[in-house]
């Protein structure tokens, strides 16, 4: 088959998974200008979903790529955090609600919109810039990001400003919902440590997805125990990096936060002048890169690892996030080789999705258990271009094909089993359906 039949074939194969996507996005779309992640389950507007979310629609609305950035960044706090959750409408399907997290608690929290106090990984940059090459109407885009890209600039300082108490160019999380992997069994070290209250509360989530798919009651303990220290302090980010009892440096976290670094100097040359900020984010980002190299890398087991700063010690577990850092540039040649070695050992055989969420081999991995070991689609994005940058086409041709593969097997879910034989009857889609984020990049990825 000659390469322009290749093209028509592919396309036609894939039309029908297309016009679903864009239905999925059309469908979640809210009045307000914003996306939910899925109906029910995610009633609100969430960061860095938000982004991914932009990137899909890019390739057939670019209104609607606009008005998701622009609605969620007019959401940012004095101090230029951008919140991950925006309660912009009420719902009684999700907990906690703005009730409980009390944004108002902080003298620079945004007073138009109640909010959570915690953040997400900061992938506002590169949506950006995604946004900017697949537009057909570049001249409309470049000026939608002269006018909104100062406020991204000021999100990627609040970290270096607010969340680096070392000034090394690493910021922390100070809760798991901020990692965006939020009961990665890596947690559960921490959670050993903690002697979190038993609350009283009611769970919206498992009255949408089986309680198997979600974290257990005495996690979100956990999660609940920590907002309430982080109100105790009205969000003070400096007595939060005092008290918090969770207080790591998250591979994936600072990866995005990189890699949205690089994106914003390549657009505000792009734009032109601004040669202060770059020079900022320049100086940041390199010293981000060499702290990430030398503190974060375990070379014994050929991975990124994240760091607690409570304990001063890494936690050494591969995960999906272990690999992120090939996205934003960060390794080495030869760490990256070593990357590519963890992965396929662990994570790449022939019975097993790529990339499961948490380490295959380990006593933790949970195939259908949220972040202990499903296959999510946003990760599977990062990695299938970090892979490729890199020069290994292989491996992320066989990332992407795979990511297609078990959405048209099963839809448009939330994340899926990594075993492969658990799909044999189309039912290994797990969590929400009809997942924005996973019509959104999937769109992307076919676009490639």
């Amino acid at each position: 088959m000659d390469k322009p039949m290749y093209f028509i074939h592919y396309f036609m194969k894939h039309h029908e998974l297309i016009t679903k996507a864009q239905e999925v996005l059309n469908n979640n779309y809210q009045e307000k200008g914003f996306t939910i992640p899925c109906q029910g389950l995610y009633p609100f507007q969430w960061n860095w979903d938000s982004g991914f979310i932009a990137i899909g629609f890019a390739h057939f609305d670019m209104e609607k790529a606009k008005k998701e950035i622009k609605t969620l960044i007019d959401s940012q706090w004095s101090n230029g955090f951008i919140p991950h959750i925006i309660f912009h409408n009420e719902s009684d399907t999700y907990f906690p609600g703005p009730d409980f997290h009390r944004s108002d608690l902080s003298k620079l929290s945004n007073t138009s919109v109640p909010t959570t106090g915690m953040t997400q990984p900061h992938i506002l940059g590169f949506a950006l810039e995604r946004m900017y090459k697949v537009a057909e109407n570049k001249e409309d885009v470049l000026q939608f990001i002269k006018e909104n890209i100062d406020a991204i600039y000021d999100f990627s300082m609040y970290f270096y400003n607010h969340r680096d108490p070392l000034n090394e160019g690493l910021a922390y999380i100070y809760h798991n919902w901020e990692s965006g992997t939020d009961n990665s069994p890596i947690w559960d070290d921490i959670w050993s440590t903690m002697d979190s209250p038993s609350l009283e509360f009611q769970r919206r989530d498992t009255s949408h997805v089986d309680a198997s798919q979600r974290p257990s009651k005495r996690e979100y303990d956990h999660y609940l125990h920590i907002i309430e220290i982080a109100k105790k302090y009205n969000y003070e980010d400096a007595k939060i990096a005092e008290f918090s009892p969770f207080l790591v440096q998250d591979p994936l976290f600072n990866a995005v936060l990189i890699s949205s670094n690089k994106s914003l100097i390549r657009l505000y040359e792009l734009i032109g002048g601004n040669e202060e900020k770059v020079t900022q984010l320049k100086h940041l980002t390199a010293k981000s890169i060499h702290s990430f190299n030398t503190k974060l890398f375990d070379e014994a087991l050929g991975a990124y690892c994240h760091y607690d700063l409570r304990t001063g010690k890494l936690l050494r577990y591969v995960s999906s996030s272990s690999f992120s850092p090939l996205y934003a540039g960060i390794p080495s040649k030869e760490q990256a080789e070593k990357l590519v070695y963890t992965m396929m050992k662990k994570f790449g055989k022939d019975d097993q999705y790529l990339c499961a969420s948490f380490d295959p081999t380990h006593e933790r991995f949970n195939p259908k258990q949220y972040w202990r070991g499903p296959v999510w689609i946003n990760l599977n994005w990062l990695l299938y271009h970090g892979f490729k940058n890199y020069g290994y086409k292989d491996i992320a041709e066989r990332i992407k094909q795979e990511s297609i593969e078990i959405i048209e097997k099963n839809g448009f879910y939330e994340y899926f089993d990594a075993r492969k034989e658990a799909h044999k009857d189309n039912t290994a889609g797990y969590g929400g359906n009809n997942f924005s984020w996973s019509a959104a990049l999937l769109i992307d990825l076919l676009s490639e």
